[in-house]
C-alpha cells in the first residue's frame, strides 16, 4: 500500500534575523536498522551485508530536465549510506551497463531489464523511483518600500525496490516534500529577492528522507545471496566476501537458475526455476570482497550459479 507523507521544511529570513523551524532531513542513528552496538533489530534478516544501487530517478515533470532525477538518486544514495547495511554500488557501474544494452539510464526502465543488468554487477536489490510532480511559486506583497516573499517548492516522489534475483518490485511508496523560503527586503537594505535554487534540494530530500527507515528494512527482509564469479580446478570464486560480512568457514548451499516460470494466465514471469547443486565452505578472502570457497558435497558450481547461506 502506499502511503502518502507530507513534511514541511520552513526557512524563514527576516532582515538581519534567522526564525523558522527545521523538522528532520536526516536518518538518525536511533532510526537505523541497526542499533548502536551494531546489531541488527528484532525481525531483520540476519546476514551478510547486500549489494545495491540507486539509479537516477526518471524526471516526468517539465522542471529542472535531467538534475532533479539525479539530484534526488543522490539524496537517496546519501542517506542509505549511513545505515552502514549496505555496499552501495556506483551509479556510473550501473549506468554503463544500462548502456551496453542500449537502455536508459533513470527509473523508466521496465523492472526485469533493471535486474537483468544488475545480476552483471552481482546486485541483491535496486533502488529507483521518479519525480512525478515538482512546481515553484512565489507568494507575498510588494510595497513602496518594502517587500515580503515566501518562496515554494513542492516535490512528489516515487520510489520502488526492485528484486534483482526474480525482477520482482518488492516495494513503492510515494512522498510529497515542501521547502519554503521567506524573504523581506527594506528599499535600500536588500535586493529583491530571486529565485533559491537550495529549495529544489530540500523539497527533494523532505519527499524521500521518510522512504529511508522502510527501504533499509525492506531490503534486510531480503534473502542473501551471492554469484559464482569463476571456477578454476578446485577452486570456486565468489562476488562476495570480506566487506560483505561473509564469514570465512560459512557453509553455502549452490543453486542453478533454470528456465523461466511464466504464468500461463497472465504471461508474467514470476521467476526461474532452481536446480540444486551442492555445498561448499569459505575458506578464505579474496580482496575486499571476494572469497574463494571449495566444494563441501554435490556438483562443482558454474559462474553464475547462485549461493546463499545454509
Amino acid at each position: 500500500m502506499k502511503n502518502t507523507i507530507k513534511l514541511l521544511v520552513a526557512v524563514c529570513f527576516g532582515a538581519g534575523l534567522i526564525a523558522g523551524c527545521a523538522p528532520k532531513t536526516t536518518i538518525k542513528e536511533s532510526e537505523m536498522a541497526v542499533n548502536v552496538r551494531g546489531e541488527l533489530k528484532e525481525g531483520q534478516q540476519v546476514g551478510p551485508k547486500k549489494k545495491i544501487a540507486v539509479i537516477a530517478f526518471d524526471n516526468k515533470t517539465a522542471y529542472g530536465q535531467t538534475r532533479l532525477g539525479t539530484a534526488a538518486s543522490d539524496i537517496l544514495t546519501t542517506e542509505l549510506g549511513k545505515s552502514g547495511r549496505f555496499i552501495l554500488i556506483e551509479r556510473d557501474k550501473m549506468d554503463k551497463i544500462l548502456a551496453e544494452k542500449k537502455l536508459q539510464t533513470t527509473g523508466a526502465v521496465a523492472a526485469d531489464q533493471i535486474a537483468s543488468s544488475g545480476k552483471v554487477l552481482g546486485l541483491n536489490a535496486i533502488v529507483t523511483g521518479s519525480i512525478s510532480q515538482f512546481g515553484v511559486k512565489t507568494e507575498g506583497e510588494d510595497y513602496l518600500v518594502y517587500e515580503s516573499k515566501k518562496q515554494i517548492a513542492e516535490a512528489t516522489v516515487d520510489l520502488r525496490i526492485v528484486d534483482v534475483s526474480d525482477g520482482k518490485i518488492l516495494w513503492t511508496d510515494s512522498g510529497k516534500g515542501v521547502a519554503q523560503k521567506k524573504v523581506s527586503a527594506t528599499l535600500g537594505m536588500g535586493g529583491r529577492s530571486g529565485y533559491d535554487e537550495t529549495l529544489e534540494g530540500e523539497a527533494l530530500r523532505a519527499a524521500i528522507v521518510k522512504f529511508v527507515n522502510n527501504i533499509i528494512d525492506k531490503i534486510d527482509q531480503m534473502e542473501w545471496y551471492c554469484y559464482v564469479a569463476e571456477v578454476d580446478n578446485d577452486n570456486i570464486y565468489l562476488d562476495s566476501g570480506k566487506e560483505s560480512g561473509l564469514a570465512v568457514n560459512s557453509k553455502l548451499k549452490v543453486t542453478r537458475p533454470g528456465k523461466p516460470i511464466i504464468s500461463k494466465s497472465t504471461g508474467v514471469t514470476i521467476g526461474n526455476v532452481e536446480n540444486d547443486v551442492g555445498m561448499i565452505e569459505v575458506v578464505k578472502y579474496l580482496g575486499e570482497n571476494g572469497a574463494v570457497a571449495k566444494v563441501v558435497s554435490g556438483e562443482k558450481p558454474q559462474p553464475g550459479d547462485i549461493c546463499r547461506v545454509k
